[in-house]
């Protein structure tokens, strides 16, 4: 769905609204394929697959536990539809198009529940303020007290990367920018 630059976004009711798969597509690119779980020194839980710290039926993955293309596929879209039930019920009374529902959902994917709740784009999406939504993502740049928009940053600038990218994204949702 989305919008177009003629006319207002279509938007729905974000209990209505489910994972687009050029979501799942576009969430399993940006996560990258790991073939075994694993954890790293900027993430200390076990994360493998395509991003997931859970398993199929939602307990945490393990350390060196196997994670096949098509396991890993399966264990993506469980874990999504898991957040997919916490991100439609923290969003009561919003209506997002598929393109706004994808951001703010890869966004949830990346930083839980916690973060979500928290977050200015929550708010401005409670009061209907869509803009300031899509600006919210660009405050989302730090990890682990690292600057990820800092210039040569070599540690975490994947971070920034991603937040401008859903920004473009959302902008274009608003019939502003390129997607």
């Amino acid at each position: 769905m989305g919008s177009s630059s003629k006319g207002a976004p279509r938007r729905i009711s974000a209990d209505v609204i489910a994972a687009s798969a050029a979501f799942l597509i576009a969430l399993a690119i940006a996560e990258g394929y790991a073939p075994t779980v694993v954890t790293t020194k900027n993430d200390p839980v076990p994360t493998g697959g395509f991003g997931s710290t859970k398993n199929e039926a939602g307990q945490p993955l393990k350390v060196g536990e196997a994670m096949s293309p098509v396991r890993a596929l399966i264990v993506l879209r469980e874990h999504v539809g898991r957040d997919e039930s916490a991100f439609r019920a923290s969003l009561p009374g919003v209506s997002l198009t598929q393109g706004e529902y994808d951001v703010y959902l890869d966004f949830f994917y990346q930083y839980g529940i916690g973060a979500w709740s928290r977050s200015s784009m929550r708010t401005a999406l409670l009061s209907g303020e869509y803009r300031a939504a899509c600006d919210a993502l660009l405050k989302y740049r730090y990890s682990n007290g690292a600057d990820c928009s800092a210039p040569g940053n070599r540690t975490c600038a994947g971070v920034w990367t991603r937040q401008q990218a859903r920004h473009r994204k959302c902008l274009a949702e608003q019939g502003e920018g390129d997607a």
